[in-house]
């Protein structure tokens, strides 16, 4: 699974700033992913922002009081570049060229995207990097069709954790399962919520799935007794891990760092900690979390991290072929 978080697009937009033409003078964002990028880009050029819409209208956005007095009109602007921030198929891409050709715009319009498919570079002037499927993006992961295949836990992912006193398994706990509070909400239909709660909960956890909107396929839970049995087994992140593997999911996405990474390693399979935005891979352990950075989970960036932290630079080289 190819991820990648807000903080690696902003880190790399900046990188792409420098590097494409200069003479462009407004960005154009597609909606709805593309506007993060074209936001970022345009602070990172410190230039006029607008959509596709405000392109064909000729507005650019509000800069804001400070900036009214200096802001210039869009019909001043000749070099746009249209951004958005992948191309798959490429039908919006498309659907977008055909209607800004279509406006007999008085402006040299460019396209452009952060991430592309193989042989999708006919379809951009630009792009940043060839970004194979699967993938996924922080910035639209709850939005898009890919959550048909995924295991999605659900306290901290879909509301909030329970407090310490809520988590009874006793009166407080079914008040707690009533009026949890909602966290993210997804867009799109989830292929399984897979979660810890026990069976006994079944019909409370409906019954709030059901109020708050979100749509799903299967909802698998734990059937032990009572949560005492269910802590000193220790057995959550083996329950989800098989699930994840029974099921053929094409990603587990986790609320817990520690948990995603006994998923990973026990399912043998990516998982996405919710929690902190980073996709931790199988075989790293969890020892090693604080030399992790938040958006690079990868057994052998996280070795060459921890050999420079910790070995001595002659007997480092000789174990992983580091150059000083």
């Amino acid at each position: 699974m190819n991820f990648r978080s807000v903080a690696q697009l902003s880190d790399q937009l900046l990188v792409w700033s420098r590097a494409l033409p200069k003479d462009f003078e407004v960005i154009v964002g597609v909606p709805r992913s593309g506007l993060l990028a074209a936001n970022l880009l345009a602070m990172y050029r410190n230039l006029p922002l607008t959509d596709v819409e405000g392109l064909l209208e000729g507005r650019v956005f509000d800069s804001g009081l400070r900036a009214r007095r200096t802001q210039v009109s869009l019909a001043t602007h000749r070099e746009v570049l249209v951004l958005d921030d992948s191309v798959n198929t490429g039908d919006t891409i498309r659907s977008v060229r055909e209607r800004i050709a279509t406006a007999n715009l008085p402006h040299e319009v460019h396209y452009a995207a952060v991430y592309i498919q193989p042989h999708r570079d006919n379809l951009v002037d630009y792009y940043y990097e060839i970004l194979n499927q699967p993938r996924v993006f922080e910035w639209n992961i709850l939005h898009g069709q890919l959550l048909k295949t995924v295991c999605l836990d659900l306290d901290g992912v879909l509301c909030f954790d329970p407090k310490a006193r809520e988590n009874d398994d006793g009166e407080e706990y079914l008040r707690f399962l009533d009026t949890a509070q909602p966290l993210l909400k997804p867009s799109k239909k989830v292929g399984w919520i897979v979660t810890s709660r026990l069976e006994k909960y079944r019909e409370a956890t409906e019954r709030w799935l059901d109020r708050s909107g979100i749509s799903y396929g299967e909802l698998v839970m734990m059937d032990y007794p009572d949560a005492p049995t269910r802590r000193s087994l220790l057995a959550r992140s083996a329950f989800k891990a098989e699930v994840y593997r029974r099921t053929g999911a094409s990603l587990f996405m986790e609320s817990s760092l520690q948990q995603s990474f006994e998923i990973a390693n026990l399912a043998g399979r990516d998982v996405l900690c919710v929690g902190t935005m980073q996709l931790v891979r199988p075989g790293v352990s969890p020892l090693l979390r604080p030399v992790f950075r938040a958006d690079d989970v990868h057994p052998p960036s996280v070795a060459r991290r921890l050999a420079r932290k910790v070995i001595p630079e002659r007997a480092r080289s000789r174990i992983l072929g580091l150059t000083s």
